[in-house]
């Protein structure tokens, strides 16, 4: 799966995150694979760039060091600060804020799902959701609709109906979501009318 530009840069500087926080703690490869499960080769190839992060892997290293996610991947400051990108786990799910979220009207966010076990749990909650995926599947679950889109397609709903989603597969789905608390919708502008020809 590709992910985004953003994404990719912040993934390609976590493993001389790792190496820095390893050697700061004192900790060897050998120990940080006992306390992790992780294998000694695969927290090597981590380390060297040569596996991509996961959320599998960074979860459990980020507890063996006693990190956030967010300080271990290091996420960046857009905007002047007035923006933050900084990485959060909801259930699983690496979420990065990209609205301020106070007050009313939409909020933003990317979200990366990576396959999940356990059977869709549907929820309902006052608001309105849009979904755009963004890199792979995407399977929806709404009310007694069960759809799977995937890049460049457009999902919108009353979350007050039981919902769920997430990966269609066993590959991670990146999307980008947009949610109104109270009902908010997006205000799509047409483009301008074409005038017709005389004569």
């Amino acid at each position: 799966m590709e992910h985004s530009p953003a994404i990719t840069s912040v993934l390609a500087e976590v493993g001389a995150r790792l190496r820095r926080a390893r050697t700061e703690r004192g900790i060897t490869l050998t120990q940080l694979a006992a306390t992790t499960g992780i294998s000694k080769s695969t927290l090597s190839r981590l380390v060297t760039g040569q596996r991509r992060p996961s959320l599998e892997l960074l979860l459990p290293i980020a507890q063996a060091h006693q990190l956030s996610l967010d300080k271990l991947i290091g996420a960046p400051e857009v905007g002047e600060g007035r923006v933050r990108l900084t990485p959060r786990v909801r259930n699983g799910r690496l979420v990065l804020p990209l609205t301020r979220h106070s007050g009313r009207g939409l909020h933003a966010w990317k979200v990366i799902i990576p396959p999940e076990r356990d059977e869709p749990e549907l929820r309902s909650h006052e608001g309105y959701e849009w979904l755009y995926v963004l890199a792979g599947q995407m399977r929806l679950i709404l009310a007694d609709h069960d759809i799977t889109i995937g890049p460049g397609e457009v999902a919108e709903f009353d979350t007050r109906l039981p919902h769920w989603f997430g990966p269609a597969g066993d590959e991670p789905v990146e999307i980008l979501s947009l949610h109104g608390s109270r009902g908010e919708r997006l205000h799509v502008r047409a483009a301008p009318r074409r005038q017709s020809k005389a004569g």
